[in-house]
């Protein structure tokens, strides 16, 4: 790499910025859809075990790639490495107009809905609907600030927004939990309701549970700045996944103890219709001091880990050069964090979440089961000596690649999902002619050496 980042993340720094890209806005805005999709507690909460296990089996995957690649870029290295340039330039160009921006902007609405909710104001009722985008636009502005200093300023704020969400939202859970059972057991019958379960819409479902997981793979991002990379970027990917999986089963078990799954279903701030049942205005105060610290560190993570792939891109020779630079006081990649932010600010300028969250589960998983996928090639090599080996291999990544294969195939198959999903995936694919006539065509006459691998 021509351009390099210092590294400064320690292992709790990693786990850190893992916990805190996850868990942000899906847990306290996706229940109420999964609910709706799978309106019986079994099926709603067999979802999120099923959500849970393909994070993980990603996860393990992705520990020994990434130990092999600790490198800026994550993803696309893995991909660049695993199948070639092409693909690489697909996902950063997704990441470009599609990904990274959707993310940024759903993220931010939960958090700048939430704190109207925490001042007494309904963020779906004018004119607090408009400023909920206004809102969401400086939260980012501000997030993006922080990194642009410095990634000790970005991890610092990481560590404490971390601590401070998964704190609130354990005693959420707990409180919730001691309160509602044993007189909320009911709400758990019947388990499987008549007509509660199709596979199209565990499939629907399946979507946004993975938007409430999604961040499990942003540490490889920021992996060529984590210390000791091989021993602990593993490490990191493994107990940050597990502790996510935990929190959201206990909490989604906890919304149950409280609300019957046809008022859980109706309630798109569970978390602090939650609190309103349980405590009166307090209790929402809490929820969304809790909600925002859980974002904002969110946001946070995603503009830690996420201007990484446009720096490793320009680096590699596949964008502006320009994105590569370092700051020569701060030593972060100033300018790919400054257009990181500005695209989100205007995504969520004009997009609702639902249409946000959506955008951006659609138009990773197609890059995630390639990242994992990088494996069954990567292990062909005979000099591939990875510190960590995905366990019970090669059943675990298949797992992993072909439940993304089922959501694909099973969101163009259901009509109310059809055109959008069929949209994203035709932007994805307008990179391919984008590459030929860009960086692919200067790359013709080129080795790989000429070309600068990272």
């Amino acid at each position: 790499m021509r351009n390099e980042l210092p590294r400064r993340l320690g292992l709790f720094s990693a786990i850190a910025v893992l916990v805190g890209s996850t868990i942000g806005s899906g847990i306290f805005r996706s229940p109420a859809v999964i609910a709706d999709r799978l309106p019986g507690p079994l099926p709603m909460l067999s979802v999120w075990v099923a959500g849970g296990l393909l994070a993980l089996c990603g996860a393990l995957t992705l520990a020994e790639v990434a130990g092999a690649y600790p490198r800026t870029g994550g993803l696309f290295v893995f991909i660049r490495e695993g199948w070639g340039r092409l693909p690489a330039f697909l996902f950063g160009w997704s990441e470009l107009v599609l990904i990274r921006a959707a993310s940024l902007g759903a993220i931010s609405t939960t958090f700048a809905e939430y704190f109207f909710r925490a001042i007494g104001r309904e963020p779906g009722v004018a004119p607090y609907d408009d400023y909920v985008h206004y809102l969401a636009a400086i939260a980012i502005i501000v997030t993006a600030a922080f990194n642009y200093v410095g990634v000790r300023w970005g991890a610092l704020v990481q560590n404490l927004t971390t601590v401070a969400k998964y704190g609130g939202l354990l005693f959420i859970v707990l409180f919730a939990l001691a309160v509602g059972l044993p007189e909320g057991t009911a709400n758990f019958t019947p388990a499987v309701p008549p007509g509660s379960f199709t596979i199209s819409a565990f499939g629907l479902a399946l979507v946004s549970v993975l938007w409430a997981f999604d961040g499990w793979a942003d540490l490889s991002f920021v992996a060529g700045e984590v210390k000791d990379p091989r021993r602990n970027v593993p490490r990191a990917l493994i107990l940050g996944v597990t502790s996510v999986i935990v929190i959201y089963l206990l909490a989604n078990v906890a919304y149950l103890a409280i609300f019957p799954i046809d008022q859980l279903r109706q309630s798109p701030r569970i978390a602090a219709d939650d609190a309103m049942q349980l405590i009166g205005t307090a209790g929402v105060v809490f929820v969304g001091v809790t909600v925002m610290l859980s974002t904002f560190g969110t946001l946070n993570g995603t503009l830690l880990t996420s201007p990484r792939i446009f720096f490793a891109m320009a680096d590699d020779g596949l964008f502006f050069r320009k994105v590569a630079a370092v700051h020569p006081r701060y030593e972060t990649p100033y300018v790919a964090i400054a257009m990181t932010a500005a695209l989100g600010v205007i995504f969520v300028l004009f997009r609702t979440f639902e249409q946000l969250a959506d955008t951006f589960v659609t138009a990773i998983v197609p890059f995630y089961a390639l990242a994992v996928a990088s494996v069954f090639t990567l292990r062909k090599r005979a000099n591939w000596d990875p510190p960590f080996r995905t366990p019970l291999y090669p059943i675990v990544p298949l797992l992993f690649v072909l439940a993304t294969i089922f959501i694909l195939v099973n969101a163009i198959a259901d009509p109310t999902s059809r055109w959008p999903t069929v949209a994203v995936l035709g932007i994805i694919l307008v990179g391919v002619p984008v590459y030929y006539f860009t960086v692919g065509k200067r790359a013709a006459g080129n080795t790989p050496e000429d070309l600068g691998r990272v």
